[in-house]
Order: C-alpha cells, then structure tokens, then sequence
C-alpha cells in the first residue's frame, strides 16, 4: 500500500486484453516474457535478479533507446497467481505497483495502479508515467497477441 494512503498519489492506467488471466500473469512470473514487455516504447532489461515470490527481489537494468541505463530494484510484495501482483519499487523514485487481473469472459480486465509516497511526488512524474504505463500495457498486449 502507499505510505501517503491518498489518492492524489497514485497514477492509475485499466485495459482490457485479449488474454486470459493465466496468459497475463505468466507475462510476469515468467522473467523472459517480462524482459520483453516491461518499460516504455523503446526500452530493453537485463535482468541481474528475479525472484517472483513474496518477499524476492527484482534487480535490473531498463536500457533506453537513447543508451542510458537505468538501475531499478524492486521487491514482490504480493503475488495471488492469475489474480494480483504487487511490486515495490525499493530505489527512488518509491512506489508500490499493484496490478490487478479481473476476468471478463476470454480477456482480462488489468487494472494497474502506481502510488507513490505523497501527491507531490506524484505530481512531479505523472507527465511520464502515466504514457509510459499506456506503453508498458501496449507491449504488454503486441506480446500476448504474438503468444
């Protein structure tokens, strides 16, 4: 949960998929579709650790298209199978994402809400994550419509 428990710190993005719920969560546990989809247009991972269970640490690196890396580290809070994934974002800028999939008939309703610490450090990033969570769904979905 946000420490701010406000939700003017949060950036929320939904999007039906034409995926079942199973298809969407193993988009996530399974680190060699993750490395494909995740991050904005343009952007590639080097995983250097990935252990999807409640408690385990994701460290790696988003390569932009412009060449600069980005470490990021995070922590699995949560993780319900083909239900709910929580991830911390444990390095600045903090967030909790939390990614919710409801099933709705053959897709997958995804909810995906990103909090931050306060609506103030929302505010000085929603001009980027907000598309850049839109991208991260659409890659999402060009990959679960190849699979």
């Amino acid at each position: 949960m946000s420490r701010a428990h406000d939700p003017n710190a949060a950036a929320r993005t939904e999007r039906v998929l034409s995926a079942s719920p199973r298809e969407v969560f193993a988009s996530f546990e399974q680190p060699d579709q993750l490395a494909r989809w995740w991050g904005p247009s343009g952007f590639t991972n080097t995983f250097e650790q990935f252990d999807f269970r409640p408690g385990g640490r994701w460290v790696f690196v988003m390569h932009g298209p412009d060449g600069a890396n980005y470490p990021n580290e995070s922590v699995f809070r949560e993780i319900q199978p083909d239900t709910r994934v929580v991830i911390e974002h444990v390095v600045q800028p903090w967030f909790t994402l939390t990614v919710t999939l409801i099933p709705r008939g053959d897709q997958t309703h995804v909810t995906w809400v990103q909090e931050f610490e306060s609506p103030e450090a929302a505010a000085k990033l929603r001009h980027i994550i907000e598309p850049a969570n839109e991208q991260n769904l659409d890659r999402l979905e060009a990959l679960l419509q190849r699979t």
